[in-house]
């Protein structure tokens, strides 16, 4: 019992942080993300749920991130996936589910619901949206880029996994999600092993070096 509630308050916790980040990011993005990486700190080295390991957490002093860099915010618009015409009745291909690429041997089964182009230093590149199957479902936007398995986790790292509280923000009703890069972050496999994580597949590999969010430490 004790496992269920730890990890429920986990994920209120980063829901929290994430919440305090939307609203205070519209006026002051660096400092909002500055208080996101101090809020996530206090979690890493204090909760039960911390993906560092118990022997690594005594002489836990921070994550490494890259500096700040406003030209990676942006506003994208979710080109959804086209439903293929003569299907009326049954699930395309594009809504059937994947399998994307995982840390472990239990699959995780995602939709992929659309695409996103990117602006600022990432103009022209594409990444694919994805929705999770499992829980009670969620956005999912992993990423590899040119600093995979050198300057970062070589799996890749996160932006959204709204499931888990990771949520950017964004505007619905135009199909719109805030972007800021900035804010990603490696999975909890890249601190343990035990953790099963899901992982960017090929169609979400970025030829260009990403050097902002999280870094390996030096």
């Amino acid at each position: 019992m004790d496992n269920y509630l730890d990890l429920a308050d986990w994920r209120r916790r980063v829901a929290e942080i994430y919440a305090a980040w939307r609203h205070e990011s519209e006026a002051e993005p660096e400092g909002a993300t500055q208080r996101l990486r101090l809020a996530r700190d206090h979690l890493f080295r204090s909760h039960p749920q911390s993906p560092l390991r118990p022997d690594h957490r005594a002489r836990f002093g921070g994550l490494s991130y890259f500096p700040y860099d406003p030209t990676f915010r942006m506003t994208v618009v979710v080109d959804p996936v086209q439903k293929v015409p003569g299907t009326a009745g049954t699930a395309p291909p594009a809504f059937a589910p994947i399998q994307l690429p995982s840390s472990g041997s239990e699959p995780f089964s995602f939709h992929r619901i659309g695409s996103v182009s990117l602006s600022g230093p990432l103009a022209g590149a594409v990444l694919p949206v994805f929705w999770m199957e499992g829980y009670a479902g969620g956005l999912f936007l992993p990423f590899r880029d040119g600093t995979s398995g050198a300057e970062t986790y070589g799996a890749g790292r996160y932006l959204l996994d709204t499931v888990k509280g990771a949520d950017l923000g964004g505007n619905w009703e135009r199909g719109e999600l805030t972007l800021d890069f900035n804010l990603a972050y490696h999975p909890s496999c890249a601190y343990d092993p035990k953790w099963n994580c899901p992982l960017a597949p090929p169609e979400s590999r970025l030829a260009l070096p990403v050097r902002v969010g999280e870094r390996l430490t030096d």
